[in-house]
């Protein structure tokens, strides 16, 4: 599964700001962009933009009129001029590394730019419609079969069908089906749920499809013959 891009993911993953400095340097060495250290993240931007800072690789420290512990001064090998402050706006990409999105110069507009990547009412792009191409006829028949009954639990998704329609829901629970999700909803891991839906009978490639949709976030799948192909599953020819 890990090896498998996710087609059912659309833009980027978990937005949030991140409040940087752009720090300049004596001898003509370049500028560079440094976070503010965890111990000082009670400071208003006024008391960081133009005054002298120490900084490190990895985080930048205010020394004037703060009380700055010996210990982080010796991990911060230059001295440098903080010229701004900048909230950068960070994504996950598909792969999860971090990526920058873009910049802003208040919080206030950071906010706004994550509210609307983030789609606030929670209820956006999360319901989705392809072709039953995309699973094998067993597998079609195995969807049917459970939306006749209640559907057990352990399941973590509900089956249904769509009425006056050959179409076959599926309603996903607790999504994303990710390890840290699943261990605080229901203590367990991504794998350990796809051995209990493989031992349950669920062919393997129905599992493929669902475990994708519900990593992206999918919470409502409607399987349909007249559905488009998502570019990216495999089609199972009928």
């Amino acid at each position: 599964m890990s090896n498998i891009q996710n087609p059912f993911i659309r833009g980027y993953q978990n937005p949030r700001s991140i409040r940087t400095l752009l720090i300049t340097y004596h001898e003509n060495c370049p500028p560079a962009w440094r976070p503010l250290h965890a111990s000082q993240a009670h400071l208003r931007d006024e008391q960081i933009a133009l005054f002298p800072c120490f900084s490190c690789e990895d985080f930048a420290i205010i020394t004037v009129d703060q009380d700055v512990p010996e210990e982080l001064k010796v991990q911060c090998q230059a001295e440098g001029f903080v010229r701004a402050v900048v909230y950068a706006i960070a994504a996950d990409d598909f792969d999860g590394k971090s990526v920058l999105v873009g910049d802003t110069y208040s919080e206030e507009a950071a906010r706004e730019v994550v509210r609307r990547l983030k789609f606030e009412t929670d209820v956006y792009s999360r319901a989705w419609e392809i072709s039953t191409a995309h699973i094998t006829e067993q597998s079609q028949h195995y969807l049917r079969d459970l939306a006749d009954i209640a559907t057990p639990t352990g399941f973590m998704f509900i089956a249904f069908r769509v009425p006056y329609s050959p179409a076959i829901g599926v309603k996903l629970i607790g999504t994303p089906w990710r390890d840290e999700h699943l261990q605080n909803i229901d203590g367990i891991t991504a794998e350990q749920l796809r051995e209990e839906h493989l031992s349950k009978g669920m062919p393997e490639d129905l599992m493929r499809v669902l475990h994708l949709a519900a990593n992206a976030d999918v919470r409502i799948l409607i399987l349909d013959a007249d559905a488009p192909e998502l570019d990216g599953l495999p089609v199972y020819e009928m």
